[in-house]
């Protein structure tokens, strides 16, 4: 297989909760009960996939989220895993690290027990809509920080052939304040897969609810930078755990 299996949980919350004023403007910190962080992402609009990318990334084509949401300014980290959950399956071990060896199934039960667990808000995780316009953060570029010269700065990319993951937080974010957006472990989305888009604009896409295969997007440490692009999209069983 071409891509890494090394797949970590990517949370967004819902905006449900009163203490995250939704009124806020982009990039306004939340820190829930238990001290997971989050970033305001502004509704908005913008273009996504990648005509010259691969197949399934086409058309490209205007989306317009019509709600603010919260989303993690990190990848959930092993130590939150296992704060909520009470085990940590990574391989790679580090508190700081991002929790990976983790399937669809279990992302969706970490969401489900940190709504119960949290005070306020809900948790799930994000369309891939909403992965990819907080990715971009009004960007246009293949990578949202622009040339590929520049990504060491960025994203944990290019590491092969041993890895291993790298503490979250530590690169630079982009310009909603969402760090390793690209690179490090790739990031489970809601949506089950469907290639290619529907054609024409959308507004608030959801995927198909039902399907044995969901979307992981952002690239993982073992790829180079045009798997970590923000368009790019790959599948995986959702029982499967990499």
């Amino acid at each position: 297989m071409r891509y890494s299996t090394t797949i970590a949980v990517c949370c967004a919350l819902a905006l449900v909760c009163a203490a995250a004023p939704a009124v806020a403007g982009a990039g306004k910190a939340y820190t829930n009960s238990i001290g997971m962080q989050f970033r305001l992402i502004p509704a908005g609009s913008f273009t996504m996939g990648d005509d010259e990318g691969e197949g399934d990334e086409k058309p490209a084509h205007k989306v317009t989220i019509t709600k603010p949401f919260y989303m993690g300014t990190c990848e959930v980290t092993q130590a939150q895993h296992e704060k909520v959950m009470g085990k940590n399956p990574s391989r790679f071990k580090g508190a700081s690290k991002p929790v990976e060896n983790v399937s669809w199934n279990d992302a969706k039960a970490f969401c489900k027990k940190l709504t119960a667990l949290a005070k306020g808000g809900s948790y799930r995780l994000p369309t891939e809509a909403e992965w990819e316009y907080a990715c971009r953060a009004g960007t246009v570029t293949d990578l949202y920080w622009g040339p590929a010269s520049a990504s060491s700065k960025y994203a944990w990319i290019s590491k092969r052939p041993n890895g291993p993951t790298n503490d979250v937080g530590k690169l630079r974010p982009n310009a909603w304040g969402l760090h390793d957006m690209s690179g490090n472990v790739w990031e489970w989305c809601e949506d089950a897969y469907a290639a290619p888009y529907p054609p024409g604009p959308r507004t608030d896409p959801k995927g198909p609810s039902e399907g044995t295969s969901r979307v992981l997007r952002g690239g993982s440490w073992y790829e180079f930078a045009d798997v970590c692009r923000a368009a790019c999209r790959v599948r995986r069983v959702r029982r499967v755990r990499g």
